[in-house]
């Protein structure tokens, strides 16, 4: 079924430049199909045995270098992909009432961007992960330079130079990993657990690996490109950029690094945690002082990815537990957050929070109303998804794993609350600024639309789901993960 899911994909791509008539009404139905085939998979996988990799495909590809097309899916990445499909059909149906320019050249990026994504998710061969992890680069960079802002070239080629030196490094580490455990194979490499591997080895490709996928996640120093590109970038491309191109990275940690290289991510755990940390705090002072709705969910992400990061840095079942969570929660958040903020652009005028002024509620209660429930979410409200990540996060911090200096990991945890605290400042001074008090300029604005409900609506019930149910999640991760490390 995974075969057939790229091959689907891959396939409405390329019809979509062959329709004659509406190109986004074609690509909101292929990419519906699409959906459905990911929702299928699900409804088939057996949560008996999430550690187990389910709807296989494994066929020879390069037999010479033994490279092989191997796709599969267990508990780790099943969310990931439905979270994919779910949000690429979501932005069709954002796109179905706007007049876009070259529509037919848009459906079929968002739809090979798509092929990109899910076939990141699925692959397990090391190479094929790393070319499905490059294809998402094209299809993102003509996005942001064509239909972006006024900042659209300058944003779109930094996107590419940070991208594609953060590739090289990945490649590097993905090689040195291969060197060492004798296979591309990555379920081997998990089941190894490093044996074989030299610990310099898995100190120097830890490292690599690590530069390559922080880029995409992207953790601080390596995070410039993010603001930019999300403020520059369409809607769309800014929902499918923080919703899923950001879980690249921390997946890659997650499904390659922490199992195939457990000396490497012990010697570096507590780095990562450190900048995980700082990015956490630099994320929410930026945040603070944004003036551009767009610009502060940006910042807002690198807070909320150092949660995720910070989690994966504990090398324990709660924290990569907290991680995937963080991951999911995120994308139905941030997703949310950015399609209000280009509905609430396209209101206004302008994206400045001075200009836009108060009074949301009173202009347009139904739209305010979704914008305080959004950000409330993305602070960590408990009974919301965004509460269990950023909590679990934090309680791993405190029982890292055996061998991680514990008083460091402590300090982290109490520096990341501070962080906590700060987002929630943040988003209630955003909220007291846009939705209450007084509008800057009078009259009713346009309401909440229909088919902005119906973007909107899977990712509200979602998001109260999530909260309300973890465990919807935490019984399909929690087995894998413990695979994964080795705890059994």
């Amino acid at each position: 079924m995974s075969a057939l899911l790229l091959l689907l994909t891959l396939a409405v791509a390329v019809a979509v430049f062959f329709v004659r008539g509406d190109a986004v009404v074609f690509g909101r139905w292929a990419s519906g199909l699409v959906l459905a085939w990911t929702v299928l998979m699900g409804v088939l996988f057996d949560f008996g045995e999430p550690e187990r990799m389910q709807h296989t495909t494994d066929w020879a590809w390069v037999p010479g270098l033994g490279i092989r097309f191997h796709l599969g899916v267990d508990g780790v990445s099943l969310p990931l992909v439905v979270l994919t499909a779910l949000l690429t059909f979501l932005c069709f149906v954002h796109l179905g009432r706007r007049d876009t320019a070259e529509p037919g050249l848009l459906a079929a990026l968002l739809l090979l961007l798509e092929f990109g994504m899910l076939g990141t998710f699925l692959a397990l061969d090391l190479l094929l992960f790393f070319v499905f992890f490059e294809v998402v680069l094209l299809p993102m960079f003509v996005i942001i330079g064509r239909w972006g802002g006024p900042g659209r070239r300058h944003a779109s080629y930094k996107f590419i130079i940070y991208t594609l030196v953060g590739s090289g490094f990945l490649l590097v580490g993905l090689l040195l990993l291969a060197s060492g455990a004798g296979t591309l194979d990555m379920v081997k490499i998990a089941e190894a657990h490093g044996f074989g591997i030299t610990h310099g080895t898995q100190v120097a490709a830890f490292a690599f690996l690590g530069i390559g996928l922080a880029v995409k996640a992207p953790m601080w120093p390596l995070h410039t490109w993010l603001p930019d590109a999300h403020t520059e970038a369409p809607t769309v491309g800014s929902v499918l950029l923080a919703g899923v191109l950001l879980k690249m990275g921390t997946y890659g940690f997650v499904r390659i690094a922490v199992p195939g290289l457990p000396e490497g991510a012990s010697f570096w755990a507590p780095w990562l945690g450190c900048l995980a940390v700082v990015g956490i705090i630099y994320g929410a002072l930026a945040c603070l002082a944004q003036t551009d709705l767009k610009r502060m969910i940006a910042y807002s992400s690198i807070g909320h990815m150092g949660f995720v990061l910070l989690g994966i840095s504990t090398l324990t079942a709660v924290g990569i537990n907290a991680a995937l969570f963080g991951n999911i929660a995120h994308g139905l958040i941030t997703g949310l957050l950015f399609f209000l903020a280009g509905s609430i652009k396209e209101r206004y005028g302008t994206g400045t929070l001075a200009e836009i002024g108060g009074g949301m509620l009173g202009r347009a209660p139904r739209l305010g109303s979704v914008l305080t429930f959004a950000c409330v979410a993305s602070l960590g409200l408990p009974g919301l998804a965004g509460f269990w990540g950023e909590m679990m996060a934090l309680v791993g911090s405190y029982r890292p794993s055996a061998g991680l200096p514990r008083e460091t990991f402590v300090t982290f945890m109490a520096v990341a609350a501070i962080g906590a605290v700060l987002t929630a400042a943040y988003f209630l001074r955003l909220l007291g600024r846009i939705t209450h008090g007084r509008p800057s300029s009078g009259g009713a604005l346009v309401d909440v639309r229909p088919l902005e409900w119906a973007a909107w609506t899977p990712l509200i019930v979602l998001i109260l789901l999530v909260g309300l149910w973890p465990k919807t999640l935490l019984a399909l991760t929690d087995a894998p993960v413990r695979a994964l490390i080795g705890a059994g």
